[in-house]
């Protein structure tokens, strides 16, 4: 296999509130013309709620308990003001914090979430109070590897249903809970941080779990930043720090009227592996305008170590 190309290297950037601060979550916004870096949350306005683009509801609830879900824009900003729809009636609006606290049905099974305006829907399982039922915290699945500027998710029992009632610390640092019951958190890690491993701490009214190790890898945009002409073939890769394993890769296009990726929506890569570790996804113009690509690591769950 031969090595990636040699051009121009650029982060991933897109930026999501930490209530009043704000910090990059991976993501890639390009256009036809040329690649560019989006601008930090400071110089842009307040999310609008009709830029809403992704729920992220935790995947597990239990009947009758709390539960905070979260909406992002399309810039990966937590985003206020937004509607969301659950299948079984029940509406719920997000509120400064770009999240909501919501009720979980009291029928067990399956429930659906949607945005208003927006198509497609986010599952998530309701589970009995009996099959979530515990004397104190435990983690049964968690990432082995994750991203430094993306959210990741663990199960488990015992954490709080409010988002904010949980402390969640990496690598000694505080982290953003996005959604959560009290059998699954949705994780952001904190901005600052390095590749390589750290050490995961939660803890909520509800008690203490065992800490966990995971890696913490970074990905960076290596590309030909040149005008993309319609009908033309560019190639996008993606550098991987901090581990030498192959990690599976996400690439989702949110334009697909303005750029086809190859191998479907979304496509998957493996990583080279290695000390130069990469993977490669490819973009076909269609038409003249920006095009927009969200890449996220695959997750690599398993029991917490």
């Amino acid at each position: 296999m031969n090595g990636p190309p040699r051009f121009a290297r650029r982060r991933f950037s897109t930026t999501i509130p930490r209530m009043a601060r704000h910090r990059p979550l991976l993501f890639l916004a390009c256009s036809i013309a040329s690649f560019f870096v989006l601008r930090s949350a400071a110089q842009q306005p307040p999310p609008a709620p009709s830029g809403a683009r992704i729920l992220l509801l935790p995947r597990r609830i239990v009947s009758g308990q709390r539960a905070t879900l979260a909406v992002l824009d399309v810039n990966g900003r937590l985003t206020p003001s937004v509607v969301v729809n659950f299948s079984n009636g029940d509406r719920v609006t997000t509120d400064a914090t770009g999240r909501a606290l919501f009720v979980a049905p009291l029928n067990p099974g399956v429930i659906f979430g949607s945005l208003t305006g927006r198509a497609g829907r986010v599952a998530t399982t309701i589970l009995t109070p009996t099959e979530a039922a515990t004397s104190s915290m435990e983690i049964s699945s968690a990432p082995r590897v994750a991203s430094l500027t993306d959210r990741f998710e663990i199960f488990g029992k015992g954490f709080c249903g409010d988002a904010d009632a949980n402390q969640v610390r990496i690598a000694g640092q505080t982290s953003l809970v996005l959604a959560s019951s009290s059998v699954s958190l949705v994780i952001l890690p904190p901005s600052d941080l390095r590749p390589g491993g750290a050490t995961v701490e939660i803890v909520c009214a509800k008690g203490e779990a065992r800490p966990f190790s995971l890696t913490l890898v970074g990905l960076d945009l290596v590309a030909d930043s040149s005008p993309l002409k319609p009908g033309e073939h560019r190639g996008l890769t993606v550098r991987v720090r901090g581990i030498t394993a192959r990690i599976s890769l996400e690439a989702r296009n949110l334009a697909p009227e303005v750029a086809e990726l190859a191998g479907g929506n979304p496509a998957r890569a493996l990583s080279s592996g290695g000390t130069e570790n990469w993977a490669r996804f490819e973009v076909t113009g269609r038409k003249s305008g920006n095009f927009l690509i969200s890449i996220r690591l695959v997750p690599w769950l398993g029991r917490p170590q």
